[in-house]
């Protein structure tokens, strides 16, 4: 939005914060949050007899989270462009935390819904760090800074596994949320004390209408995706949501594109540079979901099928950590290739990275050290794709749009990993052997997965190439110097 305003930043340090600790806290806050996808993974077989609940209705603890991120990232990343993004941050995680509390003390399905959609309103934090960073870094730090902010996604959910294995067969469950809420508290404080206020705002008025229109439209949208094989793809309520969401969004749209000021501008999502690169979000969405969905599975599944390798949730957690330190690693690393060659080849490299490593899947999936290798690959393909998407977001949107346009992106490319788990639950429904009596999926099934997994990377690619070549990225400044709100800092 052109009609930006400067307004005075809310007090913070007495001094100008580092921008290594800026960089630190953030990245600490989005490990924090992106904890949330797998912390009940080790639980979910558990959770109809812990809850005294069935399985279907278990499932919302999932599905809860699911949904309640996807109305708040883009709503919560609007707030922030207008009415500063520290604050949004800083009440995002206090949702994540009071999420937490409220599962803590949960022993019934109800409170734990509840706690999960608190928790899932909190997944903007990682958008909004990115933004901050745009605000807050000298130019020469933004391209490596905001590849590890949004590397830290994959970091934490890959981390997060294994730990939360450790504690669920150890202790009591419960302790789960206890941590979670515990590092919390901790960013808190943490963004309390170090992180500035941007003096970047848009103004206006908040677009309500937009924001309620959208979030019917994608709620519409995921009950269906998310719940189709459950109650039946043909069903009533799958194919009476399905048109529901198209109405919603065809409604919305139409108000979008005449509100003076909108939730989410569609004109500046359909420059070839957004547009493209949300596209390509959406397709490696759904590439990565791929490898969560089938290497836990295999690890786990019993080895007299003859794939399976019978391994516990605690191994699962451990094989795929590796991966998030190969994130981290690589996120670097795609910093200095974006340097030098631009987002948009670091975003295609990243992308054959990853069908590469879904190829080496297909063949290799029969020991233990196979599939961590697998994972690293496709671990350092996400780093390089996860370091390149806001810095082509944040080269093509104004300032004052940064935080909406960059949770955008972020729900593009959550959106493409719900399509994926309808998709690979289909197959792998269909695609079974007989284990004793018991459907499990076979072999094939979970080749024709990761193949699926290697396509959506090669046709990220493939979106990629029609992405704008620019010769300035979005880590540098026109003089090549700090951003003006650090330039501003540095001054005070």
């Amino acid at each position: 939005m052109s009609d930006a305003l400067a307004q005075p930043a809310e007090a913070g340090a007495s001094t100008p914060p580092k921008p290594n600790a800026v960089v630190a806290v953030l990245a600490l806050a989005g490990i924090v949050v992106s904890l949330m996808q797998t912390l009940v993974i080790p639980i979910v077989p558990e959770l109809p007899k812990l809850l005294h609940a069935e399985a279907s209705d278990t499932a919302w603890a999932v599905t809860a989270t699911l949904l309640a991120a996807s109305v708040a990232t883009p709503v919560v990343g609007r707030l922030g462009d207008m009415f500063g993004k520290r604050r949004m941050l800083l009440l995002s995680i206090v949702l994540l935390v009071s999420g937490s509390v409220v599962c803590g003390l949960a022993d019934s399905l109800a409170p734990m819904i509840v706690g999960r959609a608190l928790q899932g309103l909190a997944a903007a934090v990682v958008p909004l760090g990115i933004s901050i960073m745009r605000d807050a870094l000298p130019a020469d730090r933004l391209a490596g800074s905001t590849a590890l902010m949004s590397a830290s996604l994959g970091v934490g959910g890959a981390l997060g596994l294994p730990a939360a294995a450790f504690i669920a067969d150890n202790w009591n469950w419960h302790i789960l949320f206890w941590v979670s809420a515990a590092l919390g508290v901790l960013a808190f404080v943490l963004v309390l004390l170090i992180i500035p206020e941007s003096k970047v705002r848009a103004g206006g008025r908040f677009d309500l209408v937009g924001a309620l229109g959208l979030s019917a439209g994608l709620v519409s949208l995921l009950l269906a995706v998310s719940k189709g094989g459950d109650w039946g793809w043909t069903s009533g309520s799958t194919l009476g949501l399905g048109i529901a969401a198209i109405v919603v969004f065809l409604a919305w749209g139409f108000w979008e594109l005449r509100s003076t000021q909108p939730l989410v501008d569609l004109r500046t999502t359909a420059k070839p540079q957004v547009l493209f690169t949300n596209l390509a979000s959406v397709a490696l969405g759904f590439s990565m979901f791929a490898m969560s969905l089938v290497l836990p599975q295999l690890l786990q599944l019993p080895s007299q099928t003859g794939y399976g390798l019978g391994r516990s949730m605690l191994t699962v957690g451990l094989v795929l950590a590796p991966q998030g330190l190969v994130m981290m690693v690589m996120s670097a690393v795609s910093a200095g290739v974006t340097k030098a060659k631009g987002p948009k080849v670091t975003l295609m490299i990243g992308a054959l990275i990853v069908a590469v490593g879904y190829g080496l899947n297909i063949v290799l999936m029969s020991e233990v050290w196979h599939l961590v290798l697998v994972s690293c690959v496709i671990g350092a393909g996400v780093g390089f794709t996860y370091g390149a998407l806001p810095a082509l977001i944040m080269g093509a949107v104004d300032p004052s749009q940064t935080g909406a346009a960059n949770s955008l992106n972020t729900l593009m490319r959550s959106l493409g990993t719900s399509f994926a788990s309808a998709l690979a639950g289909v197959i792998l429904a269909q695609m079974t052997t007989d284990f004793g009596g018991t459907a499990l999926p076979s072999e094939n099934g979970f080749k024709v997965v990761m193949a699926i997994g290697a396509g959506a990377a090669l046709l990220a690619f493939l979106v990629a190439t029609f992405i704008p070549r620019q010769r300035q990225t979005a880590s540098q400044a026109p003089a090549d110097g700090p951003s003006e709100p650090a330039e501003a800092a540095a001054k005070s």
